[in-house]
């Protein structure tokens, strides 16, 4: 058993017999009433989807997960491979599985896989990654009269992300891998 303080995303609960991956969660301290999680979470067999509210005064079951260090290889029809560096051992996820986090994949990169029964349910990525802008439009001048100015660039894995005027292609930003915002430019 758990405290609701230890939820966060990529943890497995058990209710009612079945597995629970939380995809989305939030810790929420109201002025008035008591704490409390606001959490997105996946059922592991199905797929089915759910909104949970859970009282901090509330015990969670949390499932012991096997979380494996492994390298992203490519992605196909049968879905997105990644590699074990140590055991060179293979592991594949569907597209269902892997969901919006597919798009910040990069072929090499080390990413955290969680594993249950042997069988890779969710992925972790880093909370910032850096990619390279392929697509903007030039900065005009005077388009900063009003203020915090946004402009669409396409980065080179093919998402849109919104960044300052000042960004020009071939910039390197960083994009926070969460809410898929912009949060500066890379050195």
């Amino acid at each position: 058993m758990g405290s609701p303080s230890d939820i966060k995303k990529s943890v497995v609960i058990r209710e009612n017999g079945e597995l629970w991956l939380v995809t989305e969660f939030q810790h929420v301290n109201p002025g008035k009433g008591a704490a409390f999680v606001r959490c997105r979470v996946k059922n592991v067999k199905t797929g089915k989807t759910l909104e949970k509210t859970i009282k901090m005064s509330e015990s969670v079951d949390l499932v012991e997960m096997e979380y494996r260090n492994m390298q992203y290889l490519y992605h196909d029809a049968t879905g997105y491979a990644f590699m074990d560096s140590a055991s060179y051992e293979q592991a594949t996820m569907s597209d269902e599985d892997v969901g919006e986090e597919g798009k910040y994949l990069k072929e090499g990169m080390e990413v955290t896989l969680t594993v249950y029964e042997g069988q890779p349910i969710a992925l972790q990525l880093p909370r910032k990654m850096t990619f390279k802008i392929v697509e903007t439009a030039p900065a005009v001048k005077g388009d900063t009269a009003s203020g915090n100015v946004t402009k669409e660039a396409k980065v080179e894995n093919g998402f849109i992300v919104h960044v300052p005027i000042f960004v020009n292609e071939g910039d390197m930003v960083v994009v926070n891998t969460d809410t898929g915002e912009y949060v500066e430019r890379s050195k």
